[in-house]
Parts: structure tokens; C-alpha cells; sequence
């Protein structure tokens, strides 16, 4: 091993090095399922499983979504893509986003749901 070969003082920086960054990984923040920021919303499949039919409704009324986003994967969309029965386009300058719900399908067929932020009333 190559750090057996160092003098004691570099042998002593190396180790540190290495627990500080297995201090840090350990800390690191969990990833989220939904992630809402600058004007897009994105959405990542942490599971092991495809997802189909993925649904995104953003405040209750604004929808938008795909048919399938593999396991592991990442869906990045921004808020004016999202559209209301109606056709009306999501307007950051008039509105904030402050709730999105996911609903998808795994490839056994159960549903997966994730919601990011607060209920308010419609």
C-alpha cells in the first residue's frame, strides 16, 4: 500500500484526509424525492424500481408529468410547462408554488406518491 511507504508525517495528513472525508459523506444531507427551486421542479426516482405514468401537480391545479422515469432517474421541468384543464400556463410572477404532489406506478404496479410542501386550502 502506498501510504505505508510515506514518512510518519505525510502517512498522519493522508489518514486525516481520509477521515475527514468519510466525516463528511457520513453528514451529507439525504437527497429528497422533490426538489422546488428557480423556476423548475424536479423530481428523482430513488428507489430501485422503473416509475410509470408519472403524474406532477403543482397547487392543486397545475399539472404536468411523464410516461415513465427510470429507477435512479431525474426529472427536471420548469413551472411553465405546468398547464390547468383549461390550458393556463403556471405564472411565477404572479404565483408561488407552495405545494407539489407525485403520483406514479412502480413496475409491480403499486402506487408511489410524494408531496413537497404545505396544504393550503384551494
Amino acid at each position: 500500500m502506498i501510504a505505508l511507504r510515506l514518512p510518519p508525517v505525510r502517512r498522519r495528513f493522508v489518514l486525516a484526509l481520509l477521515v475527514a472525508a468519510f466525516a463528511a459523506s457520513a453528514c451529507e444531507k439525504p437527497r429528497e424525492p422533490i426538489v422546488v427551486e428557480e423556476g423548475t421542479v424536479t423530481v428523482q426516482n430513488l428507489t430501485d424500481d422503473e416509475w410509470r405514468d408519472v403524474k406532477i401537480v403543482v397547487n392543486h391545479h397545475f399539472a404536468g408529468g411523464v410516461p415513465r422515469l427510470e429507477a435512479g432517474g431525474r426529472l427536471n421541468a420548469p413551472l411553465s410547462r405546468f398547464t390547468t384543464g383549461f390550458g393556463q400556463q403556471f405564472d411565477r410572477g404572479r404565483q408561488s408554488v407552495f405545494k407539489v404532489e407525485v403520483t406514479a406506478r412502480d413496475s409491480k404496479g403499486k402506487l408511489v406518491t410524494h408531496t413537497w410542501g404545505g396544504d393550503q386550502t384551494k
